[in-house]
């Protein structure tokens, strides 16, 4: 299942790694998760399903369910997906209910440390949060769950569209090394710590001029527990992965588009030999296109609105390369024994309704959902922060204003936590909590001015008609904030 050849991405060969599953002795390649060498041997059923007992495999990739939750070493409920590959690791599926853990765990924090301002989340906000502001002045902790910084840009082997401003031109997997080698340098100056492998578990009282959070380090599968206290803190957490339903949604093979990304892009890992993709927006388009590149056959797309949601050039490139794309048509279900095997495509009315007898069965080992992203704001509704659900931002978020604070005072959010667009924005929006956070501190050797370019970027940013939505979303996030602040 690896990737032998690719027309963008270089996969080097890299030194095996053995280890144990469910005590049988396989290998894998230094830096795959478990997931991924679990994936590259053909073994998609990751874990079963408390109620049912039926298989699962991982859905999302990036840590956010609960399909790939394996224990390793002893440690019950690892999330596997981000889960660094070791030598010599005993990974094993678990049972309905997970045993305590054979592992020690330090539960009193091994230290307290101080921050200016605390960065959750290195993808493309988060990055540019933490640059902006360490070249204020403010001193920067960045935490992220995965061993490498970038997020998702670390998968996007396209060229961005925009402006030079918006890196037009310049692959995804591109701008997050350039802005992790930045990110880098800051912190070889002492500016920024980078915390990766590390987890914001929880939010906790403090006194009024701190917040104090609990951070997860795991090293070797060993978990260090820290007290984080900062003067102020940007929320750059990103999204998860929409789900439909379907009968066999939950199949071994059946992944969000993000999670398809990932095996492929990062990993060099097929995660299967022929897809069916589900959404043409652009992301569905995007990712179909990657798979062609990763000699993976797309054999249809299939979208449940009228027309194609993204760009028609990623839809001509497509068309090109002989894959179909069928509006007004979706996924009826999916069946297989343990794993994916097919699914039934049916095609939909004017109301959305599926048309009796239109029915396709079609033979496939993955089914990839490209239906739309939920902004993570678990940490933001823990603090208290007032939520509102506004659909054209793709779910429940933070109110916020121009300047990305929250209704709590030094609490920022950028990127997908406060509204589903694109790497673009993300980026922009991240330069605005950055510095002002760092000015809300007191730093300001250019904040106020930079703070004013940036919003001007993002304005002009978002005048495009494929930017319709977003518009809508933070016009509503604007007047929601306003009520509640009358």
């Amino acid at each position: 299942m690896r990737i032998k050849k690719h027309p963008i991405i270089d996969f080097k060969d890299r030194d095996k790694i053995t280890f144990y599953f469910n005590n049988k002795k396989i290998d894998g390649l230094h830096g795959d998760t478990i997931a991924s060498a679990l994936h590259a041997r053909g073994i998609k059923k990751l874990t079963t399903s408390l109620k049912y007992d039926s298989p699962r495999g991982f859905f999302c990739g990036i840590g956010k369910c609960s399909s790939c939750l394996m224990r390793v070493n002893g440690v019950p409920n690892v999330r596997t997906c981000i889960a660094p590959l070791s030598e010599g690791i005993r990974v094993e599926t678990q049972g309905k209910f997970a045993e305590f853990p054979d592992a020690d765990f330090k539960g009193k924090p091994v230290k307290t440390i101080d921050f200016d301002i605390l960065i959750v989340g290195a993808g493309p906000a988060g990055l540019c949060a933490s640059i902006e502001g360490a070249k204020q002045g403010a001193n920067i902790l960045l935490v992220d769950e995965n061993q490498q910084i970038g997020g998702q840009l670390v998968k996007q082997t396209h060229k961005f569209f925009g402006s030079k401003h918006e890196k037009a031109g310049t692959r995804g997997t591109q701008i997050a090394k350039d802005l992790g080698e930045e990110a880098k340098e800051l912190e070889k100056k002492g500016k920024i710590k980078l915390m990766l492998d590390s987890t914001v578990i929880g939010y906790y009282e403090s006194d009024k001029k701190k917040h104090k959070f609990g951070v997860v380090k795991r090293d070797d599968y060993k978990s260090t527990l820290y007290e984080i206290n900062c003067k102020a803190v940007v929320f750059a957490c990103g999204a998860m992965e929409n789900m439909l339903l379907f009968p066999g949604n939950d199949l071994p093979g059946v992944y969000g588009a993000g999670a398809v990304q990932t095996l492929m892009n990062v990993y060099g890992v097929k995660p299967g030999d022929k897809v069916i993709m589900v959404g043409a927006g652009n992301v569905g388009l995007i990712v179909s296109y990657q798979l062609l590149q990763a000699g993976i056959k797309v054999d249809r797309v299939v979208e449940a609105a009228p027309k194609i949601g993204g760009y028609h050039v990623h839809a001509a490139k497509l068309r090109r390369c002989g894959v179909p794309i069928y509006t007004s048509h979706s996924i009826k279900e999916v069946y297989g024994d343990g794993k994916v095997e097919g699914a039934t495509v049916v095609k939909l009315d004017k109301n959305w309704q599926p048309i009796k007898g239109s029915e396709e069965k079609i033979d496939c080992d993955t089914i990839c959902l490209a239906v739309g992203l939920l902004p993570s704001t678990r940490l933001l509704s823990q603090i208290g922060i007032k939520m509102e659900s506004v659909p054209e931002a793709g779910g429940y978020i933070a109110l916020h204003d121009n300047s990305m604070q929250t209704t709590v005072k030094n609490v920022y959010v950028a990127g997908d936590a406060s509204s589903i667009e694109e790497a673009s924005t993300a980026m922009i929006e991240g330069k605005i909590a950055g510095v002002s956070a760092a000015l809300q501190l007191g730093y300001d050797k250019n904040a106020k001015s930079l703070r004013k370019q940036y919003i001007e970027e993002l304005e002009k940013l978002r005048e495009g008609p494929f930017s319709k939505k977003p518009r809508i979303a933070k016009k509503k996030i604007k007047k929601l904030l306003e009520k509640k602040n009358a």
